[in-house]
């Protein structure tokens, strides 16, 4: 990576979601619990979340006072530099409440409205997965790539639930019919997580309705810096309708057959 720019965008990317992922593994309360619900009662917030993300804005702000902010838990505005910083302070917040280990923090850069960096920092996997557009993706420095395709019905293939009853409904209907054309099926709980699995070649491919900016930003950069495909319905981006990721060779027919069991849709 030759451009300073992105250089320093990724070095306070690193470092943020470091300090980030610092504070909610050493910090977590025993008595942790529910600071606030979002779009359902299952769907929460802990005061973790909030101080993370904090935590986030401020250390960034202190060098670049001036770029835009969209963050999980509230951090929004449009700055005046061309940088906006899409920030998930704890993604995967109930696994965190259960004491359950796959959750991450999850910092992206887009400059002009393109996403540059993106870092997805694990601590309890002691993982840090960084990606710069262009300059390919990492794991504590060790390159990643995403897997050589397997047809889909040998595909391993990761995805989540809506906290929405009547979203998680129609999702559980299309798992359903999608389990017997895969190997199988996991559900982790962090989207930014089961994107970083993508690139490192621990899935061969990843899907889930309803997820926001800040679920994908970062995962979604460092899946395609590592060779995998991401989009959502066919010919479109990934979106709050649909997030696809996934090898070369299965992406294709698994976007296919989302869009057949209407994936995209309640």
């Amino acid at each position: 990576m030759t451009d300073p720019a992105l250089t320093e965008l990724l070095d306070l990317a690193l470092e943020a979601a470091r300090r980030a992922g610092a504070l909610l593994r050493d910090g977590r309360p025993a008595d942790l619990g529910v600071a606030a619900t979002k779009s359902s009662p299952i769907d929460v917030v802990t005061e973790m979340d909030i101080a993370a993300e904090k935590l986030i804005t401020g250390y960034l702000s202190d060098f670049r006072p001036y770029d835009g902010f969209l963050g999980e838990e509230g951090a929004s505005s449009p700055g005046s530099t061309g940088i906006r910083w899409v920030i998930d302070p704890l993604d995967g917040t109930v696994n965190y409440l259960y004491g359950l280990p796959t959750w991450a923090v999850s910092i992206a850069a887009e400059r002009d409205g393109e996403r540059v960096v993106g870092v997805v920092e694990a601590p309890m996997r002691r993982e840090t997965y960084q990606a710069v557009l262009g300059g390919g993706a990492y794991a504590n420095g060790n390159a990643l790539r995403c897997r050589p395709a397997p047809p889909l019905d040998q595909a391993l293939v990761s995805t989540g639930f809506n906290y929405v009853s009547k979203v998680r409904s129609h999702q559980a209907d299309v798992a359903q019919q999608l389990i017997p054309r895969l190997r199988d099926i996991r559900r982790s709980g962090s989207a930014a997580v089961d994107l970083c699995d993508v690139a490192a070649g621990r899935l061969d491919g990843f899907y889930e309705r309803g997820l926001h900016p800040w679920d994908l930003a970062a995962g979604d950069l460092i899946a395609r810096e590592a060779g995998a495909l991401t989009g959502g319905r066919p010919g479109l981006p990934a979106d709050g309708d649909l997030t696809v990721a996934a090898t070369p060779g299965v992406f294709e027919p698994l976007q296919a057959a989302l869009e057949e069991l209407g994936a995209w849709h309640d």
